[in-house]
């Protein structure tokens, strides 16, 4: 599904900072948009609430992820909260191996060929570019010309609706917003229209 919901837009919304006092505004504004995969980092001030609240008001067609797991534990804590998508910045094989077997979805950080073959070894849906800052369309083209056809590279770090279009010509399938959609102290009004400037920007690719 996480895939499926990639395809009708490839965006994904990092929202770093968010409350759970906001978490319902923002997750509609996003929803409407088009977006269909939001991610709630867990180093954002109670996190498992702001996804229980994503979870439960949101249509059953929009994915709800943590960011930034970083244990075995946290994965319990995430799929309790009713997340679906585990996303990390990094490639810890125990971490992995939990999400699998809590049937999460997975997209772990990787930055170098070696940690993508052995993420998707360990079973990882798609793969987290991270930074994108330093990898760069060049990198993107010379990876997926070895990585089994398929795979999903997703860059995260720096992405802007000015950039997008060189990435995607480098084969990348989507993309995670960060501090560009959202940051904490942004008004919902703000967010939404960060939210079509990305969305205007990905439909516009080809």
């Amino acid at each position: 599904m996480l895939k499926q919901a990639l395809t009708h837009n490839g965006l994904i919304a990092i929202l770093r900072g968010l409350r759970p006092e906001e978490a319902l505004a923002i997750g509609e504004v996003l929803y409407t948009a088009g977006f269909r995969v939001i991610e709630v980092p867990l180093n954002s001030p109670d996190p498992y609430s702001s996804i229980r609240i994503l979870r439960d008001s949101l249509p059953a067609d929009c994915l709800i992820g943590a960011g930034t797991v970083l244990t075995p534990e946290q994965v319990d804590q995430v799929k309790a909260a009713g997340g679906q998508v585990i996303v990390m910045p990094h490639s810890d094989a125990k971490v992995l191996r939990a999400a699998k077997a809590a049937g999460l979805y997975l997209s772990p950080g990787v930055a170098t060929p070696t940690e993508a073959f052995a993420a998707l070894a360990e079973g990882a849906d798609v793969l987290k570019l991270f930074p994108a800052e330093q990898m760069g369309p060049a990198v993107v083209k010379a990876w997926l010309a070895v990585l089994p056809a398929g795979t999903v590279l997703l860059p995260v770090g720096g992405i802007t609706p000015d950039n997008m279009q060189v990435f995607f010509d480098a084969g990348v399938k989507g993309f995670g917003l960060g501090s560009g959609l959202f940051k904490p102290g942004m008004s919902v009004a703000q967010v939404a229209s960060n939210a079509q400037a990305y969305v205007a920007a990905w439909h516009a690719l080809g």
